[in-house]
């Protein structure tokens, strides 16, 4: 199996670093982007199987260090074949408890880190999948577009707004032979819901899955393989669920 180049954003932990882990185990090439988080990438780094692979940084809330991150990616792996759209933010802002300046704040930093961000990052990465003759594109969403998020409601919007822009792209690439695909955990075993999962209602929500338990990263991380594969380009403009049946959407 040839291996290809794998630019996953938001790699220095959680959902990404297992999806870096699961790239790199099956022979590709990984850039592990981070935004703040030089140690954690490099530790991700030390640990990928095999050779050829890079850390990259950037701030995608910054068009122009997104796009300096994926022609650094593109250059230093010979290309660029996938790109898995993982940075995100998950910020607390309850209608009824934050200032108007607090919410603006959420709002702003929510929409551009979790949507404008992929989307800049994917144009980016276009411009270097078209000339190979296609590529492939994962958005990490989330469950919480689909039955809100009454605490974190710019984090559902956006995951919202993520999942049309992917459908969007998969019938807009697919001419160019890139498949676009999402996936949309519930809660994840990471340190984004460790807090969640952790205190005093975490039981509540492990129970909200029949197996009464959380995603494991490595799960997320199978599924993003799979449709980053060649054999899964019928699944382009998919939004795949991934929450152990806690939701049910019609």
């Amino acid at each position: 199996m040839n291996a290809r180049a794998i630019l996953v954003t938001g790699a220095s932990r959680g959902i990404g670093r297992a999806i870096a882990l699961a790239f790199a185990a099956r022979g590709d090439r990984v850039a592990v982007h981070h935004r703040g988080s030089p140690e954690e990438a490099a530790a991700v780094l030390a640990a990928l199987p095999g050779p050829g692979h890079v850390v990259v940084q950037a701030d995608v809330t910054d068009p122009g260090q997104a796009r300096r991150m994926v022609d650094e990616a593109a250059v230093r792996l010979g290309g660029l074949d996938v790109l898995v759209n993982n940075a995100g933010v998950y910020i607390g802002h309850p209608v009824a408890e934050v200032s108007y300046e607090q919410w603006q704040a959420a709002w702003q930093q929510t929409l551009a880190v979790n949507l404008i961000g992929p989307a800049n990052v994917t144009w980016c990465a276009v411009q270097h999948m078209i000339p190979r003759g296609g590529g492939r594109i994962v958005n990490v969403s989330s469950r919480g577009a689909f039955r809100g998020e009454p605490g974190q409601p710019a984090y559902g919007a956006s995951k919202g707004g993520l999942n049309a822009f992917g459908q969007s792209m998969a019938r807009a690439l697919g001419p160019y032979g890139i498949a676009v695909t999402t996936v949309a955990p519930g809660f994840v075993d990471t340190e984004m819901a460790a807090e969640r999962v952790n205190g005093p209602d975490g039981d509540q929500v492990r129970a909200q899955s029949p197996f009464d338990r959380i995603a494991r990263p490595e799960e997320v991380a199978e599924a993003v393989v799979y449709l980053a594969s060649a054999d899964a380009e019928w699944a382009s403009g998919t939004i795949l669920d991934l929450n152990g049946a806690s939701y049910l959407r019609p």
